[in-house]
């Protein structure tokens, strides 16, 4: 069982993960898949990745209920947990190979369990379709109408790739400068007429309830409030990590990380802002 584990482990956690949007809810459900794998019959672990990933997705489903009616009371907007990629860590190497962008995370959410089974699957994971099928016990056909409807649900060209450009070293640089510097003109810049912020505070930190619109009011939250929450002794501190593959703006205080903000580009302009408050989501990260 060692040996399933040492192998399977990053998969099934890079699984677990993108169908659940949790960092916490993933590393449950990998506990306990391997938990109740010495209950299996040797015979039916002849394959054991596919076995292993239907474990996984099954136990996922069933979390997706429970969560689905969490997410209906929760306070404000719900953003995925996300996952920091420090590099450090052998587990973390492999898993950010595969990671869909957080962007990529969010729009998930539009999705029925199986839609969102096949598009990780096919689309993180590489899986062919004969495989899935075989996994959620389908046909092809039907997961190739599952994926195409999970991509068109996303607003996504099904025969296209679907992870966005990582902002280049130079264009993070100057957006870090920018908000330091509390520099309006430059960040209107650097903004997409049509951009959105979403905030996520869960209702125990200071975060806007709905989404925010237009370039000017979404640069007045970052030179407002965020850039408010960086500042220690009169000095704004904000730093550049690798969140969910891509870069994002990271705030933190002697307690740890506080505030991480992810963006997704169009073109070199921010199109969507996702900025997570909810220490409830970031209390992973809190010892780094």
């Amino acid at each position: 069982m060692q040996e399933l584990y040492k192998k399977y482990k990053a998969l099934l956690f890079k699984l677990a993960y993108q169908l659940t949007g949790s960092v916490s809810d993933a590393e449950d459900v990998v506990q306990d898949v391997f938990l109740k794998i010495y209950d299996v019959p040797p015979e039916k672990l002849a394959e054991p990745k596919a076995y292993l990933c239907k474990m996984v997705t099954n136990r996922c489903r069933d979390l997706h209920k429970a969560a689905r009616k969490k997410r209906e009371e929760y306070f404000g907007e719900w953003l995925p947990e996300p996952f920091l990629n420090s590099g450090e860590d052998a587990m973390e190497s492999v898993v950010r190979d595969d990671l869909l962008s957080y962007g990529m995370l969010v729009l998930l959410e539009r999705l029925s369990p199986s839609e969102r089974i096949v598009f990780v699957l096919r689309e993180a994971l590489d899986f062919e379709y004969r495989e899935i099928a075989e996994l959620i016990e389908k046909s092809e056909v039907n997961c190739r109408k599952l994926f195409s409807r999970a991509s068109a649900k996303m607003g996504l060209d099904p025969e296209e790739t679907v992870q966005p450009e990582a902002a280049n070293q130079e264009w993070v640089n100057g957006f870090l400068d920018a908000l330091k510097q509390g520099n309006m003109n430059q960040i209107l810049s650097m903004l997409d007429q049509d951009v959105v912020l979403v905030t996520d505070g869960g209702g125990k930190v200071q975060a806007a309830v709905n989404p925010i619109k237009t370039r000017e009011f979404v640069a007045r939250f970052l030179l407002g409030p965020i850039r408010q929450a960086a500042t220690i002794n009169g000095e704004v501190a904000i730093e550049i990590l690798r969140i969910n593959g891509q870069p994002a703006f990271v705030l933190r205080s002697e307690q740890g990380i506080h505030t991480i903000g992810m963006f997704h580009l169009e073109g070199d302009s921010i199109r969507n802002l996702y900025v997570v408050r909810n220490p409830d989501k970031l209390k992973h990260l809190k010892e780094l």
